[in-house]
C-alpha cells in the first residue's frame, strides 16, 4: 500500500470514527425529541416505538400547567445575570494577575479551581439558611449572585489564559503614553481579547443555564429555572417520560440556538492565540 493510499485509508476511518461518536452524542438528544411527542403509554412501550402518530399534547399542557414562559424568562434573567456579575470581577482581576503577576499569581488561581471540587451539598446548609434570614430565598438575585459565585474560578483561569496571549510591548506602549488601568483594560486588552471573552461569556451562559442543584434548593416558584421545572416532573406518582421530553426539549432548545447563532464568537474565542 503506498503513501498516498495509506493516508486516505486514515482519512476514511477518521471521518467514519467521527460519524459514529457524533450519532452516539446526538442520539440521547434525538430519542428526547421524539419522545416528547409520544403519548405516555407510547413512551414506555416495549419495544420502543419509531413510528407513531405524533401529539402536541405534551407541550400544550405544560404551558397551561405550568407556564413555561415564566420559567424560561427566570433561567435568561438569572445565566445573564450571573454571567454578566462574573465578567465584571473576572476580567480586572485576570487582568492584573495576566499583567502584574505576583509570586503567588499561579498558587491563588489553582487555588480557586481547586473550590470547584468542591461538593455543593456541603455548603448547602449555611447558604439556605443565610438566604432565608436575609430575605433572598426563591429570588432571581440570589441566583444571579450563586451562578456568578460557581463560575467564577473557572472564568478566571479561561480568561487568565487569553489575557497572557497579548503581548506585553503593545501595554508598555500605552502606559508609556499615559494611558489609565481603566482605559488599558477597556480599550486595549478587551478589544484584543473579544474573541476570548466572547466565547468565556458563551460558556458561563451555558453553565449557568444548565445548572439545576441550586436553582431546585433555593426556589420554590417565584424565581424557579427551566432545570426546577424538568425536575417537578419527577414526583412520588411515577416519572412521566413523555411530559418530561417534552419540557427537557423546551429546555434545551433556547440554549442550543443561541449556541448556533454565537458559534463564530465561540470558535473565533477557541482559537485564540493559536496562531502566532
Amino acid at each position: 500500500m503506498t503513501d498516498k493510499q495509506l493516508s486516505a485509508l486514515k482519512n476514511r476511518v477518521a471521518v467514519t470514527a467521527a460519524w459514529i461518536i457524533a450519532l452516539v452524542y446526538f442520539f440521547p438528544l434525538f430519542w428526547m425529541v421524539l419522545t416528547s411527542f409520544k403519548t405516555e403509554a407510547q413512551a414506555i412501550a416495549l419495544p420502543p416505538l419509531v413510528f407513531f402518530e405524533p401529539t402536541l399534547d405534551n407541550y400544550f399542557l405544560i404551558q397551561e400547567r405550568s407556564g413555561y414562559a415564566a420559567y424560561a424568562w427566570n433561567s435568561v434573567v438569572v445565566s445573564v445575570g450571573g454571567t454578566a456579575l462574573s465578567m465584571l470581577i473576572a476580567i480586572p482581576s485576570a487582568y492584573a494577575m495576566a499583567f502584574n503577576p505576583g509570586r503567588w499569581t499561579k498558587d491563588i488561581l489553582m487555588w480557586m479551581l481547586s473550590t470547584k471540587m468542591l461538593p455543593a451539598v456541603g455548603v448547602l446548609m449555611p447558604i439556605y439558611i443565610i438566604s432565608l434570614r436575609s430575605g433572598f430565598y426563591d429570588t432571581k438575585i440570589l441566583l444571579v449572585i450563586i451562578y456568578a459565585l460557581i463560575n467564577l474560578p473557572i472564568i478566571m483561569l479561561i480568561l487568565f489564559n487569553y489575557f497572557r496571549e497579548i503581548p506585553k510591548e503593545i501595554l508598555e506602549a500605552s502606559r508609556m503614553d499615559g494611558t489609565s488601568t481603566y482605559n488599558e483594560i477597556t480599550q486595549i486588552v478587551m478589544p484584543l481579547a473579544w474573541g476570548g471573552i466572547a466565547s468565556t461569556a458563551l460558556l458561563s451562559i451555558v453553565l449557568c443555564w444548565n445548572e439545576a442543584f441550586w436553582s431546585i434548593v433555593l426556589t420554590t416558584t417565584d424565581a424557579a429555572t427551566l432545570t426546577a421545572l424538568v425536575a417537578s416532573y419527577s414526583n412520588p406518582e411515577g416519572l412521566f417520560w413523555a411530559k418530561v421530553s417534552a419540557v427537557s426539549t423546551l429546555a434545551c432548545a433556547p440554549i442550543v440556538v443561541f449556541g448556533w447563532l454565537c458559534q463564530k464568537q465561540l470558535v473565533q474565542g477557541l482559537t485564540f492565540g493559536a496562531v502566532k
